[in-house]
């Protein structure tokens, strides 16, 4: 039982609530009443002393199971670095909990433009943060990376070519420079490392995550000729193997966090054998409340397929009934798409089967408006954050918001972008990148209330969990992160300090999941 606090529910009339009773793994009542309200002897009192308390955040498309597969240990915690010294800062902290030698890694959802210093750290700065662990730091998922002198050492050792400053080149480098460290991952390594990456999640309030795959690797058994295989880059997830932690977490009843499983498809031939092997062997809507598969997406089929089997790809999941998300780029490509989808509407409807077209950058309210017409969502990309311009065009948050079309948020983290939610809450308020410049027009931005209703009870409805998740209500799951500051009050909480706000305490389906007064937090 929570009492005392500030507690956004999130329901339809926004209410502010004063206390929380859980029982099991759901939320018994919620009282606007002042004291505490009735509960069980046996339960656990938590006394928030006024803080304030929001639903579970949900992303509606990452790639947290991209970032479960990082070697090394990696450093999530760079996301909210913003100077060369925070960065260290954030080196030296991993580092004492490691034994010496291991590696420090953090690759991807970070760039130097978060830095006050616009530039990556260099290898002096990164061996006087940590001088016993060899380091990489990798932007994206194809660099350019920068190590250490250890770190250096074993990449020279592997005839990767590193600067005389420790830098590594984009694409071919960076790659190789990946694929080693990859090569020395063992199995401990891996599930370690998803585990981290769960609970990172906790730590920041990200309490559930629609996972969007990525890129299959060269050797995915079978896929040569007939799939879109990737070169080496750090956003490839094989399809058959990459969740084998996660699922053995979730048997072992240890996932911190709830992951939501979308198929990433990279069919590239008529016949569909990837695609058609996946649906007839998988139910859709399987799992437990913790990991379950909930769709296809970001692709149905390899970028390089012809039309035609991108279109038989798409009705092949509308008669079979699948959820699906697709990735889109500019509004060209989103009518290309929207109108392939009008054509499988008419066979097979798409009414219900919560189909979301994503990132969706410059979308107009026409195409808004046929998207609706099919009862098909959107997702507001936050892949733009980190280095997005003033010339480049994003989502824009009010045009679809104000639509009416179902929409949320869907951050992109662990790959372009932070996983971090509050990084994107300020960008969807503010417009401004992680430079802090402004790169969307004001007319186009969010309250803090309607930002943190994307990232919560505007969630749900893409993965069929509307009913369970997104809001703090009676009979709804009991996922629930108390904040370090009021982020829903400017005053207390100026727009820049936004990107600061951070869990004390993370519940999920009723367990304390996260506490920041816990040693180590758990």
């Amino acid at each position: 039982m929570l009492h005392n606090g500030a507690i956004a529910t999130m329901d339809a009339r926004n209410t502010m609530a004063r206390s929380v009773v859980i029982r099991g793994d759901r939320v018994a009542a919620v009282s606007m009443a002042r004291g505490i309200p009735s509960h069980d002897a046996c339960a656990t009192v938590i006394d928030l002393r006024g803080r304030t308390v929001v639903p579970g955040l949900i992303d509606s498309h990452d790639h947290i199971v991209q970032l479960s597969l990082r070697p090394g240990h990696d450093m999530r915690e760079i996301e909210s670095a913003f100077s060369i010294a925070e960065l260290q800062q954030a080196l030296r902290s991993k580092a004492r909990t490691l034994p010496q030698g291991e590696w420090i890694t953090a690759v991807g959802g970070w760039a130097p433009n978060q830095l006050a210093e616009r530039r990556m750290p260099t290898q002096a700065e990164l061996d006087a943060a940590a001088p016993d662990h060899p380091v990489y730091l990798q932007t994206g998922f194809a660099g350019p990376s920068v190590t250490n002198r250890k770190g250096q050492t074993f990449f020279v050792s592997r005839g990767i070519s590193v600067a005389a400053d420790g830098s590594i080149g984009a694409n071919a480098p960076s790659a190789a420079a990946w694929n080693a460290l990859k090569s020395i991952q063992t199995d401990a390594d891996r599930r370690r490392g998803a585990l981290d990456a769960l609970m990172y999640a906790a730590r920041v309030g990200l309490t559930t995550s629609d996972d969007k795959g990525g890129a299959w690797p060269s050797d995915t058994p079978g896929g040569r000729g007939l799939a879109q295989l990737g070169t080496g880059a750090a956003n490839e997830v094989p399809p058959f193997s990459a969740y084998d932690q996660l699922v053995a977490f979730d048997r072992e009843g240890r996932m911190p966090v709830r992951v939501r499983l979308f198929f990433y498809m990279q069919d590239v031939t008529p016949q569909l054998p990837f695609l058609i092997a996946r649906l007839d062997n998988q139910f859709p809507h399987f799992g437990s409340p913790f990991l379950r598969v909930s769709g296809l997406g970001e692709r149905i089929a390899g970028t390089d397929a012809a039309p035609a089997t991108y279109e038989a790809a798409v009705r092949l999941a509308a008669q079979k009934r699948w959820t699906y998300d697709q990735h889109a780029n500019g509004l060209a490509d989103q009518k290309a798409i929207v109108g392939v989808w009008e054509q499988v509407h008419m066979a097979s409807p798409l009414t219900d089967l919560r189909w979301c077209l994503a990132h969706v950058p410059g979308i107009d309210s026409e195409t808004l408006n046929r998207l609706k017409a099919m009862n098909v969502g959107v997702s507001l990309s936050g892949g733009r954050y980190l280095v997005g311009t003033r010339e480049q065009e994003g989502s824009p948050f009010r045009r679809i918001l104000e639509s009416g079309i179902h929409a949320g948020y869907g951050g992109d983290g662990g790959s372009v972008a932070p996983l971090n939610p509050w990084m994107h809450l300020y960008y969807m308020v503010t417009g401004r990148n992680s430079a802090g410049e402004v790169i969307e027009p004001p007319d186009q931005l969010l309250t803090r209330t309607e930002a943190l209703r994307m990232y919560t009870a505007n969630q749900g409805w893409f993965t069929h969990d509307e009913k369970d998740l997104g809001s703090i209500e009676a009979g709804k799951l009991a996922d629930l992160v108390v904040l370090s500051d009021d982020v829903l009050d400017p005053r207390k909480v100026p727009d820049v300090a936004i990107k600061r706000v951070h869990s004390v305490m993370t519940i999920v389906g009723g367990k304390v999941v996260y506490d920041a007064a816990r040693p180590g937090g758990s």
